[in-house]
């Protein structure tokens, strides 16, 4: 059914290409619409936790009491009585508009109240609550009166959870837009070199193109249906490219194999899509699976890169196997025109072969020695303290991470660190509430626990704690909190940065196991379909978690105990957030899937065709290393500018990336792969007889061209230029 797909696109190639063009003009016009139909932030927040159902509670008739945004005044010269600072910043605030504002407090508002001021008397800060209960809401009403806060003179900074939301989203966007900047010229640069061809380079920026804007079609189509979180837009068009990259260099590198061995240009397109677009579509096909496992979350963020990613996988599959086999029509022999020529021995080819042959003389060793490291990598992780976004993810230097530094040195309390108890139902008395938020006055770290409001039997408990709310001890202080006993009849809901946090790290590790599960076995069922083996599934699976929990320790290490901290430029806080790390193992797990899929495609190609498990592995890789090693190092450029951010998320997503597919496309292929091969021998391709027969009636053996030779010629345009690190020395193996 591929090969008939890749014969239809190449024999309809011109309307194959025109109703891509017509399409991306739709859906690029049309599903631009995605950013005004995105319902609002990131969207981290559990809907179905306790915290979340305080939140509406709150945002009914009893009304929140919080701190949205902080204002902060300092003058190094004038103390806040004096005139020409106090008299200054009162007629600012009188002048603010406030039919967005709910409360705005200050010193002066309260009387002169001592907290107001900071120890040296040369700072105070104005506490603003905004009427809305949604967060991009109060963002956008903080953009319409921000900059009339502002007095000359004085030093104005914007502390608190609205306050840092904008300025997260203002330095995404600019962050983003850098690495970008960075990364495409470089990007370019190595698709030309990758490729050796300026024609052949243009191919995977063409299908990256439609994929990208056909995406955002079907994503305005889910904002019809369910919310969706503002940073998919992101997502979509780096995973896109990197797809679209990974796809059009197996398939181009497979269609100049096919001209070299002087196959015609219409049965050349036909026997790749046969070969590599049916490795594409299983690919794919995985990369899918791992991506829905984020559907799992109920949380907007997860859930819409979920979303996101799947709709990209399908669009940049169909393009490759419709687009692209159209293109590769139209431009024939012309694929390796404008060429870029590199210098190259003829060993270039060989080396990967003797590396293979040199790992499988010592599988065991070679198995042993990796597995130690790889766990070793790993084992940060069972230390890690989850955390939630905060302000901890910006800059140093950012507005909301000084204010906190400023009220942690120079004020008595930070007014923005608050939580609220939601008492619902079973009220009688006040002196009942007063009781209950005595109670609560006595847990560690529990400041100021008071009744702030009733209304229709409903109560509003306000209290205030110091502690960082990612710490360990924050933690604690919210279990002890939640298991204070109710007054008699009622339920008691808590909500607060703590105890969104706590909410948070609870979703996602009580449905991570869920996702894991889920993605393993559908996995390893694509894998029983595309390969008739029951061993290669479960040791793919295996070798794949091994490369992603060398990453995710690896930023254990980094974020969290601060290795490196410097050089990236953040500050360490103990913690690192829960939801990038899950998003890191959809996206990696799907990556490693997809090498794997590739290496083991031309594997079982050359296994079936000579029956050599040994000779397989060395010429299966001699085929796919520098494919493999080149997706990569493109892929390693595409989200290797996130490492340059400001923002810490982005950093550890960047990072993490970086690490699992570079884990993955050299140790887990170049070392791994042959050595664990090896000590399976043909047990690799074992099923049970029924279920090969089965695998073999339904025809989903793979086709395969024509036997290739053991090396690769100097000359052949087949393979990509070879940017792998080599780790065989030519002398000592031999050929």
């Amino acid at each position: 059914m591929i090969a008939s797909l890749g014969r239809w696109s190449a024999r309809h190639r011109r309307w194959v290409v025109i109703g891509a063009v017509l399409f991306a003009l739709f859906a690029g016009g049309w599903g631009s619409g995605v950013f005004g139909a995105i319902t609002g932030g990131a969207g981290f927040d559990d809907p179905g936790s306790q915290s979340s159902e305080a939140d509406r509670l709150l945002a009914g008739p009893l009304g929140r009491l919080s701190d949205d945004v902080v204002v902060v005044y300092r003058s190094d010269r004038l103390r806040v009585i004096d005139p020409g600072f106090g008299d200054r910043v009162r007629a600012v605030v009188a002048g603010v508009p406030h039919q967005d504002l709910a409360r705005v407090d200050s010193y002066w508002s309260t009387g002169g109240s001592s907290g107001f001021l900071s120890r040296d008397g040369h700072a105070t800060y104005v506490a603003l609550q905004f009427t809305s209960a949604d967060d991009q809401q109060r963002v956008k009403a903080l953009q319409r009166i921000e900059q009339r806060f502002e007095v000359p003179g004085l030093t104005v900074r914007f502390g608190g959870l609205t306050a840092m939301t904008e300025q997260v989203n203002t330095l995404t966007g600019k962050d983003i837009g850098r690495a970008e900047l960075l990364s495409v010229p470089v990007l370019l640069v190595l698709l030309v070199l990758v490729f050796r061809s300026a024609i052949a380079a243009s191919l995977p920026l063409a299908v990256g193109a439609v994929t990208a804007v056909g995406s955002f079609a079907v994503l305005r189509l889910v904002t019809l249906a369910a919310p969706v979180s503002s940073s998919v837009t992101n997502v979509i068009t780096i995973l896109g490219l990197g797809l679209a990259i990974d796809y059009a260099l197996f398939l181009v590198t497979r269609f100049r194999e096919e001209l070299a061995a002087g196959s015609p240009v219409d049965s050349a397109v036909e026997r790749t899509v046969a070969t590599a677009g049916r490795t594409v579509a299983f690919s794919g096909l995985a990369i899918a699976i791992s991506f829905s496992g984020l559907l799992f979350f109920p949380s907007r963020f997860l859930s819409s890169m979920g979303y996101a990613g799947v709709s990209v996988v399908a669009f940049a599959v169909f393009g490759s196997l419709t687009l692209l086999p159209a293109l590769l029509r139209v431009t024939g022999h012309r694929v390796n025109a404008w060429r870029v020529p590199l210098p190259r021995g003829r060993a270039a080819g060989a080396r990967w072969y003797r590396a293979a042959r040199a790992v499988m003389r010592r599988p065991r060793l070679t198995t042993v020695a990796v597995l130690a490291v790889l766990v070793g990598l790993t084992a940060p992780i069972l230390g890690v303290n989850w955390a939630r976004p905060g302000d901890w993810v910006l800059p140093t230097g950012a507005d909301a991470r000084v204010v906190t530094r400023e009220f942690a040195a120079d004020f008595g309390q930070d007014p923005t660190r608050t939580m609220t108890a939601v008492v619902q139902g079973g009220i009688t008395t006040s002196s009942q509430l007063d009781s209950y938020a005595a109670g609560l006055n006595t847990v560690p770290g529990v400041l100021n626990a008071r009744v702030t409001a009733v209304h229709d039997g409903l109560a509003r408990i306000t209290a205030s704690y110091a502690m960082d709310p990612m710490s360990r001890q924050a933690r604690t202080m919210v279990d002890r909190l939640r298991a204070e006993p109710a007054p008699p009849g009622s339920r008691v809901l808590f909500t607060g940065m703590p105890f969104s946090r706590v909410d948070i790290v609870g979703m996602i590790t009580a449905r991570a196991p869920w996702m894991a599960l889920f993605v393993a076995l559908v996995s390893s069922v694509v894998l029983l379909l595309a390969f008739g083996s029951v061993t290669i599934p479960i040791k793919s699976v295996l070798l794949n978690l091994l490369s992603l929990g060398s990453a995710l320790g690896a930023i254990t290490l980094v974020f969290q105990d601060g290795w490196l901290h410097s050089v990236l430029g953040f500050t360490p806080i103990g913690a690192i957030d829960a939801d990038f790390p899950v998003l890191i193992v959809a996206i990696a797990f799907g990556l490693a899937m997809d090498y794997e899929v590739l290496l083991l495609s031309r594997i079982k190609e050359a296994y079936d065709r000579t029956g050599d498990p040994v000779d397989s592995v060395a010429v299966g890789l001699q085929r796919t290393g520098p494919v493999i090693t080149s997706a990569a190092l493109l892929l390693t450029v595409v989200v290797g500018g996130f490492v340059l951010s400001s923002l810490a998320f982005l950093q550890l997503l960047g990072l993490g990336l970086v690490i699992a597919v570079g884990v993955d496309a050299t140790v887990v292929r170049i070392l791994l792969v042959p050595a664990t091969m090896r000590l399976l021998g043909r047990w690799a391709w074992w099923a049970p007889a029924p279920l090969a027969a089965l695998w073999r009636r339904v025809n989903l053996a793979q086709a395969h061209a024509e036997p290739i030779p053991a090396t690769i010629p100097p000359t052949d345009p087949a393979q990509p230029a070879d940017f792998s690190l080599h780790i065989v020395r030519r002398s000592g193996t031999k050929h």
